[in-house]
């Protein structure tokens, strides 16, 4: 059965389409979920509120992007009013799609080769919270400026400042003081 045929079943309140397209989706929105949220518990939760959001607006759906897509916004949004309304910090990183390219345009992103990915995780979890949303959207997620903008409600003028102190504060924590300890 086609993606548009199951959306448009489901729009018909059809439980078994419904079910389908949950079990089509779930797994990868648990994941983009987990990266945010250190409960498990709380990752779960955050799914499931996210799918009933999505088939409550699912007749805003417009296929203007992929159903996925769609439902992704809707479980990063949700995970970052979750944190915000528990004030966490964000869980260790996966390894995961880093921006590779805009890595290696921007010196920003540079750092010793020393560097392992663990240090690199352990310090975007030490950001203030409004760099770390940024920096985990642009650089994990992959969003653009604009979708943050639209995701964390601010100016895409703040999104690029926030990132811009969010590399400098990133570069600062994994910088090596002269006797090899990190600061």
């Amino acid at each position: 059965m086609f993606q548009v045929d199951i959306i448009e079943q489901c729009k018909q309140n059809n439980r078994k389409a419904q079910m389908q397209l949950y079990n089509q989706y779930c797994d990868g929105m648990y994941i983009v979920a987990k990266r945010f949220l250190k409960d498990t518990a709380d990752a779960e939760d955050v799914v499931q509120e996210s799918f009933i959001k999505a088939f409550e607006k699912l007749y805003q759906f417009k296929a203007e992007v992929t159903f996925g897509a769609w439902i992704k916004r809707i479980v990063v949004n949700k995970s970052i009013d979750l944190l915000k309304s528990k004030k966490q910090q964000l869980i260790e990183l996966e390894e995961v799609h880093l921006k590779v390219v805009d890595t290696y345009k921007d010196d920003k992103w540079l750092v010793e080769d020393t560097i392992t990915l663990n240090d690199v995780k352990a310090a975007i979890n030490k950001l203030p919270d409004k760099y770390q949303y940024v920096v985990m959207l642009y650089l994990i997620e992959g969003y653009d400026h604009q979708e943050i903008s639209e995701i964390l409600d601010i100016s895409e003028v703040a999104s690029r400042t926030q990132l811009s102190r969010g590399k400098s504060k990133l570069q600062e924590l994994l910088k090596f003081e002269k006797n090899g300890a990190r600061y």
